[in-house]
């Protein structure tokens, strides 16, 4: 991320299970008014095996003091990203 900002469309790399480099971009960021977490939703262009767009998301640092990415914790969480996800899908922004 740009100088530890996390917008729209910027492209940043992360390491894959495997420790292979992965080039993402960013689809959208947003905070959660009910876990007051930072939430990032990005993409590596790859499709799965089914044909979607591979869509990833996890808990980050806004202010840029950490770079790193956390894990998801809850199904709360994953039902609130997957709700704007659908949104997004249905409303055709994605």
């Amino acid at each position: 991320m740009a100088n530890g900002k996390a917008t729209n469309g910027t492209l940043f790399s992360v390491r894959d299970e495997n420790g292979n480099t992965v080039e993402c971009e960013i689809l959208f960021t947003f905070v959660s008014p009910d876990t007051n977490r930072n939430y990032i939703v990005y993409t590596d262009h790859q499709l799965s095996k089914s044909g979607e767009l591979n869509v990833y998301a996890n808990i980050f640092d806004p202010s840029g003091s950490s770079k790193d990415l956390w894990p998801i914790e809850t199904d709360e969480e994953w039902n609130t990203i997957e709700s704007i996800l659908s949104k997004l899908e249905s409303s055709g922004k994605r």
